[in-house]
């Protein structure tokens, strides 16, 4: 990894840290040749504090270290990308990014999908909501609508309707993220459970 340090007066280049997981933004901060040399050896995210005029190691006094993933630097050379599991929040007020965001595994529209599928859950008793509805009828009831779904997704896949099969692929999976609310948990589980396997 090359970095020109030298492009700035004081030698330090911008650091942005990403969680490696969730992909979210965590942190900025300013890494000179000793911080990035401090971070690849010891595996703990190290900048340079301007204030306190020293290499400064995220975490040495409140524990929430960032854990070194990868790090590179961009097409000028003159700014790094730091991926990292953070141990704790990584704010100093506490949050968990620096900006006040929850540093949440993102899934885009199927996780708006999911905060609509988790407020029909909580209001079970609106009598205009399928979803609602599927919750108060129980767990049995949603099972077996995931696998008559799921049944309904194969048929489709054995023809060469592609609409017919996205449609049945789509109802699949709406109704797979209504068991798993159903359960207690969210696709950010089974994220987890499919990195756990993962080699």
């Amino acid at each position: 990894m090359e970095v020109d340090f030298d492009k700035y007066p004081d030698g330090l280049v911008p650091a942005i840290v990403q969680d490696a997981r969730t992909k979210n933004v965590l942190m900025l901060g300013y890494m000179d040749k000793e911080a990035v040399t401090k971070t690849t050896t010891t595996k703990k995210v190290t900048f340079y504090s301007r204030s306190k005029e020293r290499l400064w190691t995220k975490g040495e006094e409140s524990g929430n270290f960032l854990e070194l993933v990868s790090i590179k630097s961009d097409c000028d050379r003159d700014a790094l990308l730091v991926k990292a599991n953070p141990i704790g929040p990584t704010c100093h007020t506490g949050t968990d990014t620096c900006w006040g965001e929850e540093n949440a595994q993102e899934f885009g529209f199927l996780s708006e999908l999911e905060e609509v599928i988790r407020s029909r859950k909580n209001n079970v008793e609106n009598p205009d909501s399928y979803v609602a509805s599927l919750f108060r009828k129980g767990i049995n009831k949603i099972a077996q609508k995931v696998g008559e779904e799921a049944v309904e997704t194969v048929i489709e896949a054995k023809d060469n309707d592609e609409e017919l099969f996205l449609n049945e692929s789509a109802d699949l999976l709406f109704h797979y993220l209504i068991l798993l609310q159903a359960k207690g948990f969210t696709l950010e589980d089974i994220v987890k459970t499919l990195q756990k396997r993962h080699k």
